[in-house]
């Protein structure tokens, strides 16, 4: 009331309101721009050392050891390996990650479970991947006897499913209500409504947690330290699963920490090539998303 009696009063208000969102507006952009030049240094100092180091053979060569012929060799295998790895995680963890998230948004909502999955959820989405590393070390490797690609794929799932479960409940709860009222009114199942019309309604958002995903795992080491170690030789059969299996991070660790300078380069270029898959394959899934959406 005394805002109102007292024009100048008012007045100052205005001002001392109009200020703060310039400040506001000032501190965002300020912020921003911090960001993106720390993103942009960041990936213009891995492209100058890492882009003197790709060469056709990083492609097409497996590693050759020191004193033979063509050393060092390329990352073919690392390459391969890393894509096969994501490609079984993403089949066991995606689908069980959306199933979940599924569940807590559209079925037993406010039930006695409910709430300790989402906790558990939040809580492995936390959990240092050194401890899924150990964990499937002890699950997967020493009953099997020895380092696996299956052991290092269910390794990076469980990593995978929290991510996906949470994002997926999240992003069906933006969904109006109105959408699933009308979908049964016309005579739709509860299943059919959420096929059909939620879970589409949703696709790009949860689109964007299954990239996050992927791009977690995609650069995790040390679960795969424990699980599948190692191999210096191309995958190219079914049974190669059961050996210990190439990945393009672990790799890149092992050159990263050697003392051959001709290592510690292809190591850069390792990185810059992990990047690169990560980010194809994020405009991929994108496109496609973004097809079927529209």
């Amino acid at each position: 009331m005394d805002l109102l009696a007292n024009p100048r009063s008012r007045s100052l208000h205005d001002r001392f309101a109009a200020a703060r969102s310039s400040l506001m507006y000032v501190l965002c952009v300020l912020f921003t721009v911090l960001v993106l030049g720390t993103l942009v240094t960041v990936a213009g100092y891995l492209i100058s050392i890492g882009i003197g180091a790709i060469h056709w053979s990083l492609f097409t060569d497996i590693p050759i050891p020191r004193g033979m012929s063509g050393y060092p060799g390329g990352m073919k295998n690392a390459i391969v390996g890393t894509g096969v790895l994501i490609f079984i995680a993403s089949l066991v963890g995606i689908p069980l990650g959306m199933l979940t998230g599924v569940y807590l948004a559209e079925y037993d909502v406010n039930s006695w479970i409910a709430a300790p999955v989402r906790f558990v959820a939040d809580v492995l989405a936390g959990v240092p991947s050194i401890v899924v590393g150990i964990l499937g070390y002890e699950l997967l490797v020493r009953p099997l006897g020895a380092h696996n690609a299956w052991a290092g794929a269910f390794a990076l799932a469980f990593i995978m499913i929290p991510i996906v479960a949470r994002t997926t409940e999240e992003m069906l709860r933006l969904v109006p209500n109105s959408y699933r009222e009308a979908s049964i009114a016309l005579g739709a199942s509860k299943a059919r409504t959420i096929l059909t019309v939620v879970v589409p309604s949703a696709t790009g958002s949860i689109v964007t947690g299954i990239m996050l995903a992927i791009a977690r795992v995609a650069g995790e080491t040390a679960p795969l330290l424990f699980t599948a170690m190692i191999s210096s030789y191309m995958p190219r059969r079914l049974s190669d699963l059961n050996n210990p299996f190439p990945s393009l991070t672990v790799q890149i660790f092992q050159y990263a920490t050697d003392v051959d300078p001709e290592r510690q380069r292809l190591a850069w270029a390792g990185i810059l090539v992990l990047i690169s898959m990560i980010f194809v394959l994020n405009l991929c899934i994108r496109f496609f998303a973004r097809r079927k959406t529209a």
